[in-house]
């Protein structure tokens, strides 16, 4: 059930260019602890920064931990991980990558999320990894999404990075330098927005994050915008859309228009020729990679974090997202991703969708299929119908 807590204060960052600052003066104005989570963490501009931040917070005597994914910050440097450590920064790797020959479910559970909380003051949740936010020279950004969050929603926050890393710490024999504050009380309300901390994880939180989705698609009643980097849903996600495009909700699906990672590109695609034939609008944003994981709905309800539609974010990965119930929020939101519904995408219609080539129209299918085994494989429900 989702619990939603008042007196919240939440602050919509677009793109790294606020975000990394933001993250670096959090964490520069801590004085008793700071959590860090994130799935990639690199070894460029962006991620000496980050690291030089928390090594400054650690050498002032604050109790700073970072948590970094085995697979996805498996390029960061041994050494710049020591030199961390070094400092005094309890930087951990979940689930290191040990035999990469070896494929098995266990490998794909990993930690996808990009979490962070300093002090129980603050805290921040999105899709925006510790990267440089340019791929490519005269590149735009990558199009992303995090939020800072103030107010008692900070709380249950601190209690999950909190007990992550401890849990961490304890399964590679770890034992902890820095005395860590847990009995600090419970943030003050910081403004007035509803808001709710949601997770998937393998026990209690398996599916928490869809059902949120669903939920609020089963009641929208005029508009629904979903911005995904990875669009791949179940039967019953699909399902829900296609309800709502019927019973007049407008459905946007603004995607990813880069093919970053083939397999998924094709997958999606090989779901466009139903969804469109419903009634759904579908938008490929063009300029540079979408990594955005957004959604508003009826411009009052809205979600922003760190899982994709598909089944690596909804079945195995451990994911995080709020969901706001506060119409100027929801507002902000909705109107950052029009301006890039209509400045920066592609509108795919049946009439483009027709002219494939029959190459692609084989590969989309092929793609697609040998997803829906391994979809059936982890237990995720994803079909055509």
């Amino acid at each position: 059930m989702i619990k939603f807590l008042d007196g919240n204060q939440l602050i919509l960052l677009q793109n790294g260019t606020d975000y990394f600052p933001a993250l670096e003066a959090a964490i520069d104005q801590a004085r008793q602890h700071v959590y860090l989570e994130c799935y990639i963490f690199a070894n460029d501009a962006t991620g000496q920064c980050i690291a030089a931040a928390l090594m400054r917070a650690a050498q002032r005597g604050v109790a700073t931990h970072l948590l970094i994914d085995g697979f996805g910050a498996q390029a960061y440097p041994a050494k710049s991980l020591q030199a961390l450590r070094t400092a005094g920064v309890e930087a951990l790797v979940y689930r290191p990558e040990i035999s990469p020959l070896r494929f098995q479910r266990q490998r794909m559970r990993r930690l996808h999320r990009k979490l962070a909380v300093i002090d129980q003051r603050y805290a921040f949740v999105g899709g925006i990894n510790i990267i440089d936010d340019i791929t490519a020279p005269g590149m735009p950004p990558r199009f992303d999404y995090a939020v800072r969050v103030e107010g008692p929603l900070v709380l249950p926050m601190l209690r999950e990075v909190r007990n992550m890393h401890a849990r961490v710490a304890w399964t590679q024999l770890h034992t902890s330098r820095r005395a860590d504050p847990i009995a600090l009380p419970g943030p003050e309300p910081a403004g007035n927005m509803r808001a709710a901390f949601l997770l998937r994880s393998n026990l209690r939180h398996r599916r928490d994050i869809e059902h949120a989705y669903l939920r609020a698609i089963g009641k929208a009643r005029r508009e629904i915008i979903i911005a995904n980097a990875y669009f791949l849903p179940s039967r019953r996600f699909k399902r829900a859309l296609i309800h709502a495009a019927t019973r007049g909700v407008r459905v946007r699906l603004l995607l990813q228009g880069m093919n970053d990672h083939p397999w998924a590109h094709y997958a999606s695609r090989s779901l466009y020729d139903q969804l469109l034939s419903k009634g759904i609008e579908i938008y490929e944003y063009q300029p540079s990679e979408l990594h955005a994981k957004v959604a508003v709905i009826d411009s009052d309800w809205s979600t922003v974090g760190s899982s994709n539609l598909d089944p690596l974010s909804l079945v195995l990965s451990r994911e995080a997202n709020v969901v706001v119930y506060d119409q100027a929020f929801a507002q902000q939101l909705e109107a950052s991703l029009e301006s890039a519904l209509a400045n920066h995408t592609r509108q795919i219609t049946h009439v483009d969708w027709n002219s494939r080539s029959w190459l692609e129209r084989l590969l989309s299918r092929l793609v697609f299929g040998l997803l829906r085994v391994l979809a059936a494989w982890v237990g995720y429900g994803m079909g055509e119908k």
